[in-house]
């Protein structure tokens, strides 16, 4: 997305960070007329992502940021860490594979919430998801 203004940008290095994350993303979506359920949307995906990022890439970071255009705000969740990347991405977007005893629901979860996913990882070289989800109406 260009033109992304960045919020703030959060460090995920423990599980408290996941809850920062999760607050930030709420506190965004609100602060730009997201409607309850988009938020829980927002609020879902991005508590999923952080919790890859920290139990799978050993930590990294989360950004927030705002693509504001005539007729829609945009909001753009960004994780990156540097672990070890995801081998076979294909399996790792299948609902119910889970390579550390989870429910297997966290990349396909947030691929279904929100508006757009890309996910960039190498092996050996850390991993970048990004999601956006856009307003239903006229900018705030």
């Amino acid at each position: 997305m260009t033109g992304v203004s960045t919020v703030q940008e959060l460090p995920i290095q423990e599980e408290v960070d996941i809850v920062h994350v999760r607050q930030a993303a709420r506190e965004v979506a609100v602060s730009v007329g997201f409607s309850l359920v988009d938020q829980t949307k927002v609020v879902t995906a991005a508590s999923e992502l952080a919790r890859n990022t920290l139990q799978h890439g050993g930590g990294g970071v989360a950004t927030v940021g705002l693509e504001r255009t005539a007729n829609h705000t945009t909001l753009q969740l960004v994780f990156r860490d540097d672990g070890p990347g995801i081998p076979d991405v294909e399996q790792a977007l299948t609902d119910g594979y889970s390579s550390a005893g989870g429910l297997g629901l966290g990349f396909g979860g947030a691929r279904r919430l929100a508006d757009t996913f890309e996910l960039d990882t190498k092996p050996g070289e850390g991993t970048t998801v990004t999601i956006t989800f856009r307003t239903r109406s006229a900018v705030r």
